[in-house]
């Protein structure tokens, strides 16, 4: 650090010993790296270039350091290390592709979302009123321009028709729907929420890099980003008059509202296309932050034009989706025919005018780069007015003149696709001609020529650059500012305070103008400072009174309410099977060693397949024990063709996945370890050099991964709410073990094995109930005391007397809203504990009839419960279970 001044030190007067306190203006500008590229510093507020001194801080900037003090600027490496502790508290994640194992039903190759930590970086962009004035006004005008198009274009096509826009390139869009030709949108509005990409170049003026039209991204991310970088610098957040940004985000659910055919008494939802989508995480924080409820296509079906949430409590209305599904994926019947994101017949329901869709199905066309060169004459066409916001220059190709004229010099632009990848158009990623060497050029000069269509010319630009705090120095990074226009429903636009600023994730990237979390870039917040009064407004929870919680409704959605269910029965069946595949692999080696008798053979061999342990290709335990043992092994992985160990761990997994905003940080980290380190430990041992396979070794990882199963049924059981949602999720795992418990038993009476000594130590194995069985009768096997644990004693969890007990109880709770149906279910429902004990245990078909029909009665539960609750097929005045 250079030397600095007597007027930069603060010195104590009576003490000359004490050391002084540096200034930390001057501590920022000697942590400063030089920038000299030719870019715009945000820091400086000049362009630097070789040879030339750095100048000092612009005034934002030295009120920013200012306003923390000394302390406040030593500080910044444990505020930076504190804001990614915030970050992993919140959960705030990007999801990614990688090569993480797949979840079932999906290609090994395709790869599975990863979620990494959200990118967020200490320092914000600080943006002065007057500019902001300037981008306001700039943006509200292109929000208004683009409404404008998305009229013409679906209605009366007075652009194309006079060559303002040239119609092969509109209509030959993929995100161009003419399914929506001529609809009219409630209140005539087609775009409610627009982003637009911002760069300030070298000459120190904003200019438009990109535009987001159909499903804009990031507003759940700006009130992250805020809500953890304005609480490390409260002093400077306040003295600079930042603007609050919960006022927009109210008169957004407001005009929306307006918009609705149900006015303020509209139920508003955000269609997310799930938990495996990249920005899922914000969907639902943003989701949550505004009161509305987060639903996937699953979650929603159309009835007579109108929209519907199917929830536990039946069908309700949903008049407002802000959506985040892409144009073509909305609707399978009018678009992607085999889309499970969208939702049949919501164009319908749109055209209809009984939903506000924001954005209106098919703007996606209006992000094409290759329109921008257009967009100054359609603005005065339409608006009469020229644009304020200058855009960086773009050249369709399909435009012969323009591409004949800039052909000699293509090495000076970057190349970037037309249209959106499709069956009928192609995309690809940027490319920097001037990277190319001779013969890529021509190369690509040649691809051109074949298809101009599906290429745009842009010129580079030198996009501004953003201090980053980076070991202990402030680091020149290039930033991409977005900024975000609100409709206010009657014609009008609000600009957001603020933004998503993105950041490069190095020093001097390549592509420095296209930055892109996905593809690594950080995050930071954005401060827009005001002269006049601060906006008071929070959305933030206040306080809740007596009053509030009177009525209180939660609303556990259908597609949560399955996704519990099956969460259940999963982690049910994969007990099951971990503790089954132990027992098989035990007796099966002590078959062939000589120590259990050879009659248990068929017994393990039925319920293996039966279970799903092994395929049908596999050997006869009975026929050939060592290779009916080798296929076991082999088949406990993931991916063998068979509903194993592995498989339904990753099944579990994918319930998980799919109810991440509903589970807490410890049950999901658990879950995903179980998986994870189930197959890491497994494909270890099966992959080790030598002979053979060493099974005790396989045993001690089937025995962790049965320990942790149970650590997650602690969880559901100790640490989740009693809601409907969680009496799904027991009847799912109920359901589960009765089928399972009861299929078991009868099995091994069927075949007479139940009161060997073999066949008894596999009952109480396969129920968990050894050390109950000892307490209560030691070491008589006898069938009467075994059956009297395993299906009348309603005090044993693993009893069917207890889980039919539970079923019933959960049920009727289930259903309270219709106890007829209730009534009529659990009448039918197995009460093992009235099956008298003395006919079970004696010879003859009672035990295993009563058992066989337990197993069927289950799975007719299992369906009725999903037409009813999961597919709303059933009405509650049908008579059920015939």
């Amino acid at each position: 650090m250079p030397e600095l001044t007597p007027s930069q030190w603060s010195l104590l007067p009576d003490d000359p010993e004490v050391a002084p306190t540096p200034d930390p203006l001057a501590q920022a500008l000697s942590a400063a790296l030089r920038s000299r590229d030719g870019h715009f510093y945000e820091l400086t507020g000049q362009v630097n270039r070789p040879g030339e001194p750095q100048g000092g801080l612009t005034e934002r900037w030295q009120r920013f350091f200012a306003a923390g003090g000394a302390s406040g600027w030593q500080d910044l490496s444990a505020k930076a290390l504190r804001v990614q502790r915030r970050v992993l508290e919140d959960g705030a994640s990007y999801n990614v592709h990688s090569d993480a194992p797949p979840l079932p039903g999906q290609d090994a190759k395709e790869g599975a979302p990863l979620a990494r930590h959200w990118p967020l970086e200490l320092l914000p962009m600080l943006i002065e009123p007057d500019e902001w004035r300037h981008i306001e006004a700039g943006i509200a005008q292109r929000a208004r321009l683009l409404d404008a198009v998305m009229a013409d274009t679906y209605g009366e096509r007075r652009l194309l028709n006079e060559g303002l826009l040239p119609a092969s390139l509109v209509l030959a869009h993929p995100q161009y729907l003419r399914a929506m030709h001529g609809a009219q949108p409630p209140g005539g509005v087609h775009l409610h929420v627009l982003a637009f990409d911002l760069t300030r170049c070298a000459d120190g003026l904003w200019w438009v890099v990109g535009q987001r039209t159909q499903a804009p991204s990031g507003l759940g991310y700006v009130l992250e980003n805020r809500l953890i970088i304005a609480q490390q610098f409260p002093e400077a957040f306040r003295q600079m008059a930042v603007q609050r940004l919960a006022a927009s985000y109210r008169d957004l659910m407001q005009s929306l509202m307006r918009l609705s055919p149900a006015g303020e008494r509209s139920r508003i939802a955000l269609l997310t296309p799930g938990p495996r989508n990249e920005t899922y995480f914000e969907q639902a924080f943003l989701a949550r932050y505004l009161g509305i409820a987060l639903v996937e296509g699953a979650d929603l079906t159309v009835r007579a034009d109108k929209v519907y949430l199917k929830t536990l409590a039946g069908l309700e209305r949903v008049h407002v989706l802000l959506r985040r599904v892409d144009d073509t994926w909305l609707d399978p019947l009018e678009l992607h025919p085999d889309s499970i994101l969208g939702v049949p017949g919501l164009l319908q329901a749109a055209r209809a005018g009984e939903v506000v869709i924001a954005n209106a199905p098919g703007a996606g066309w209006l992000e094409s780069p290759g329109l921008a060169a257009f967009w100054p004459g359609v603005a005065e066409s339409l608006l009469g007015e020229p644009l304020q916001l200058p855009a960086i220059q773009s050249w369709w190709c399909g435009e012969e003149t323009a591409w004949r004229a800039l052909r000699p010099q293509l090495a000076d632009y970057v190349v970037v696709p037309t249209f959106a990848a499709s069956s009928t158009t192609r995309s690809f990623d940027p490319i920097i001609a001037a990277e190319l060497s001779g013969d890529e050029l021509l190369d690509l000069s040649d691809r051109i020529d074949a298809d101009p269509t599906a290429y745009t010319l842009q010129a580079r630009v030198k996009p501004a650059k953003q201090p980053v705090w980076t070991r202990g120095a402030l680091e020149p990074r290039v930033a991409v500012l977005r900024v975000y226009a609100m409709t206010d429903g009657h014609g009008g636009w609000s600009v957001l305070p603020g933004g998503l600023t993105r950041v490069a994730p190095r020093r001097d990237p390549q592509a420095d103008a296209w930055l892109s979390i996905q593809r690594g870039s950080l995050s930071a917040d954005t401060w827009v400072m005001t002269d006049g009064e601060v906006d008071p407004t929070t959305l933030l929870s206040q306080p809740l009174q007596a009053a509030d919680l009177r009525d209180v409704h939660w609303t556990v959605t259908s597609r949560a309410a399955e996704n519990l269910f099956w969460l259940g029965r999963y982690t049910e069946r994969a007990e099951n099977s971990a503790r089954l595949a132990r027992h098989v692999i035990e007796a099966s080696v002590m078959v062939q060693r000589g120590a259990m008798a050879p009659p248990m053979l068929p017994l393990l061999d039925v319920l293996a397949r039966r279970h799903g342990l092994v395929g049908p290709e596999a050997p006869h335990a009975q026929d050939d024990p060592r290779g009916f043992e080798r296929a076991l092994l082999a088949e406990l992985l993931p991916g063998s063709g068979v509903t194993s160990v592995g498989w339904n761990l990753r099944a579990l997994l994918s319930c998980a996945q799919a109810l991440r905003e509903r589970l807490s940080s410890e049950s999901w980290r658990l879950i995903h370890e179980t998986s994870a380190q189930f197959e890491q430990h497994l494909r270890a041992v099966l992959d080790r050099p030598g002979t053979g396979t060493p099974v005790t070794d396989v045993l001690n990882v089937l025995a962790r991964a049965d320990t942790h199963l149970a650590a997650i049924t602690g969880a559901q059981t100790d640490r989740m709410t009693r809601d409907d949602g969680w009496r799904l999720l027991s009847i799912g795992r109920q359901i589960e073990r009765l089928s399972f418990h009861a299929d078991v038993l009868a099995e091994t009476f069927e075949q007479g094995l139940a009161v060997s000594e073999d066949g008894f130590a596999l009952l109480l194995g396969v129920f968990d109930s050894t050390i109950t069985y000892r307490a209560k009768f030691q070491a008589r096997r006898e069938a009467p005391p075994l059956l009297h644990l395993l299906v009348h004693d309603t005090e044993n969890p693993r009893s069917l007397a207890w889980v039919a007990r539970t079923l019933r109880d959960r049920f009727a709770k289930l259903a309270r809203h219709d106890p007829g149906w209730a009534t009529d279910i659990a009448a039918d429902l197995p009460v093992p504990e009235a099956w008298p004990l003395a006919e079970l245990a004696a010879p003859g078909p009672t035990l295993v009839s009563q058992l066989r029909r337990a197993v069927a009665q289950a799975g007719e539960l299992s369906s009725l419960i999903s037409q009813r609750y999961f597919a709303h097929v059933i009405g509650a005045e049908q008579r059920v279970w015939q």
